[in-house]
């Protein structure tokens, strides 16, 4: 059990329509001010998915290095870009989003039914999404929406050897129809199925948000928050912003005496290395 939070803030997501939640930030000030407030509470990673111009979800890439650029003009949250994307984005378009270099990029362990659709992450895509981490220097948070996606993990660092940074850091995201549910005893199911010496970190999505929370913190786990995940407060009650999120789950990191990771603190945690300043080039005159 670590002696503080790892606390994620996911904003946006792909699934919400920002006509639908005024709220969801989507531009690229939104995103950016969002960062800002988000570390200022307690986040000390960002888990981006991007939106273009006209509010949809793109993997288009000057747009994603331009929303990468300026949360971290704003911040110095850990950028972990979704590599899954949305539903109909091909692998080919997942796999260039690393070409923005962020710190971090999510990595989903398999196929799940999500709701209506079909989330695929075939094991050929799992393991180039792997190496190419490995080799880019970007350090992967692998996402398990079931328990079988464990045992891939398992089997591709059995083959293909640890992700970059040497740490293991999982995200077990609960409450999706289709994948496991969020409640303790999927939970707890899981745990022993973690690589030794790992971390993990739990996502409920919509109404299991909250439930997911409170176990995760009784079993010594991190928690990841956001609009992406849940839009509903309370019953009755919609989210106001990701910073109210946010608050809530740091407020309970504290009453579990495991107050939340400095961004320092969480590149330590997940291996990453500190953000450098480019070396001013001189140009010949």
């Amino acid at each position: 059990m670590t002696s503080g939070t790892l606390i994620t803030l996911a904003p946006t997501g792909a699934e919400s329509a920002k006509a639908d939640v005024p709220a969801l930030p989507v531009t690229v000030e939104e995103v950016a001010a969002t960062a800002r407030d988000g570390q200022a509470l307690g986040a000390a990673v960002l888990h981006l998915h991007v939106r273009g111009t006209d509010t949809l979800p793109t993997l288009d890439l000057p747009r994603v290095r331009e929303v990468v650029a300026a949360v971290r003009a704003e911040s110095d949250l850990v950028v972990q870009l979704s590599t899954g994307g949305a539903v109909t984005d091909p692998a080919d378009a997942r796999l260039a989003v690393l070409d923005a270099e962020p710190d971090a990029a999510s990595l989903s362990l398999g196929t799940v039914n999500f709701g209506r659709d079909v989330f695929a992450n075939p094991w050929d895509l799992i393991v180039e999404l792997h190496t190419q981490m490995q080799q880019r220097g970007i350090v992967p948070e692998y996402e398990a929406f079931d328990l079988g996606h464990l045992a891939t993990l398992a089997r591709l660092l059995d083959r293909h050897g640890p992700p970059h940074g040497g740490h293991v850091h999982v995200d077990l995201v609960m409450g999706v129809p289709g994948g496991m549910p969020g409640t303790t005893a999927a939970l707890a199911a899981c745990l022993p199925f973690l690589p030794a010496g790992a971390t993990f970190a739990a996502t409920g999505v919509g109404r299991t948000s909250l439930p997911v929370m409170l176990a995760a913190l009784s079993a010594g786990g991190h928690l990841r928050v956001g609009m992406e995940d849940t839009l509903t407060y309370a019953p009755g009650e919609p989210v106001r912003d990701n910073a109210q999120l946010v608050a809530r789950a740091a407020g309970l990191a504290r009453i579990a005496q495991r107050p939340p990771l400095s961004t320092t603190e969480a590149r330590q945690l997940l291996g990453i290395r500190p953000r450098t300043a480019p070396v001013p080039v001189e140009v010949p005159r």
